[in-house]
């Protein structure tokens, strides 16, 4: 069976497939990338903003870090088989499950936006090329401290690059949302994209 050159699996935040996953989704698709947005809530409404709260209570209830990790690597395996390269891209909790989904050789590259739940898992050496985006501001984590102890780990595959903004300054929906840090941010994520895209073909070849 022919394969397609590269998928990227991308992971929601506590709020389910809302309108910035569906325009990261639209986004990613123009580098000329299958992308895949899994809805770990099973349903079809996503919450609001507003409801911050109870959408956090009803991941850490009803999916949890790890079960969400078990089921975005049940796609990678069935994406491995149509896609020479899948990678995963997630944002706030959906970067701490894609941090975790690292720990293993089944995904090609992981990318994570403001994880700051990694704090929890730095022992977590990454198997393939890892993106880290922070932002310096995060009410529940000291970023910069997270930031240091990581990098003291000197894992080989890891890159990290930290903003001077708060969580969510990549999206335009939320309060924090910063157009000038999103840009440089959504470059650095499209470089490291292309990168792996590159070595696909440099494989091939």
């Amino acid at each position: 069976m022919e394969k397609y050159d590269m998928a990227i699996i991308l992971v929601h935040e506590i709020y389910g497939v809302n309108e910035h996953m569906q325009s990261m989704k639209e986004r990613l698709s123009k580098l000329g990338i299958d992308v895949m947005c899994p809805n770990l809530l099973h349903n079809e409404i996503s919450y609001s903003y507003a409801e911050e709260e109870h959408a956090y209570k009803n991941f850490l209830q009803n999916i949890g870090f790890e079960n969400g990790v078990l089921q975005i690597n049940q796609v990678i395996l069935k994406l491995k088989q149509q896609y020479r390269k899948v990678g995963v891209i997630g944002f706030s909790v959906g970067a701490t499950i894609s941090w975790l989904c690292g720990r293993n050789n089944i995904c090609d590259f992981i990318i994570g936006c403001y994880g700051s739940r990694i704090r929890n898992y730095i022992e977590v050496k990454p198997a393939c090329p890892t993106l880290l985006i922070f932002a310096n501001e995060e009410k529940s984590c000291d970023v910069p401290k997270l930031v240091d102890m990581l990098e003291e780990k000197r894992y080989s595959f890891l890159e990290i690059k930290r903003f001077d903004g708060s969580h969510g300054f990549m999206n335009p929906s939320s309060s924090h949302y910063n157009k000038l840090l999103a840009n440089q941010a959504l470059q650095h994520i499209n470089k490291f994209v292309q990168k792996q895209l590159s070595e696909n073909f440099l494989s091939d070849s």
